[in-house]
């Protein structure tokens, strides 16, 4: 979560670290970081956190990267839900294992705006990376692989992207973020 805060100072927003349930008192979104979702759902779990996060995104803007996109869908193939808030059905380490890994530039027309800069390829680094299977109703597909996989989506303030933005240098998906705080 280090290179999301780092991210976030870089464009003059305030961010901080939530490890505990009151630490999300006062703060108007949440990024919820990449890395293994089993682990998250145990952690979270442990420290009481996960009712607490999911009344949270009932409220306010929640950005899931990769792991993170896995603990906002409702539907994680035979898994219980996480946090269950974006209508999305999500696959697991779709793309296969760390070896599978792959990096490659995504066309996300929602960047395109005035206040966010060019027409400019995004630059996606997919790392043990989920994949968006279906989208429900009111969900808005950001971006798709060249064989049509989806792999970012947003839904009203929560918005899930299954590569890991915060290891590129474009800052685009965080201004798009904060602009989704500032709508909600």
């Amino acid at each position: 979560f280090s290179e999301h805060i780092n991210k976030l100072s870089g464009i003059g927003a305030t961010a901080v670290a939530v490890r505990l349930a009151a630490d999300l008192d006062g703060l108007s979104g949440v990024i919820l970081p990449g890395g293994e979702s089993t682990t998250f759902r145990k952690l979270a779990s442990a420290y009481g956190l996960i009712d607490p996060l999911r009344e949270f995104g009932k409220l306010h803007a929640v950005w899931g990267t990769c792991a993170g996109a896995i603990a906002l869908a409702k539907h994680i193939g035979s898994e219980d839900p996480i946090l269950g808030l974006m209508d999305i059905t999500i696959e697991r380490n779709a793309f296969g294992r760390q070896v599978d890994s792959f990096e490659i530039n995504l066309d996300i027309p929602a960047l395109s705006t005035a206040d966010l800069d060019s027409h400019r390829p995004f630059h996606g680094v997919f790392i043990r990376s989920p994949m968006i299977q279906k989208t429900g109703p009111g969900v808005e597909i950001l971006a798709r692989l060249p064989d049509e996989k989806i792999v970012a989506a947003r839904q009203q303030r929560w918005l899930a992207t299954c590569f890991h933005p915060e290891l590129v240098d474009d800052d685009r998906l965080y201004h798009l973020f904060l602009n989704m705080i500032n709508a909600s």
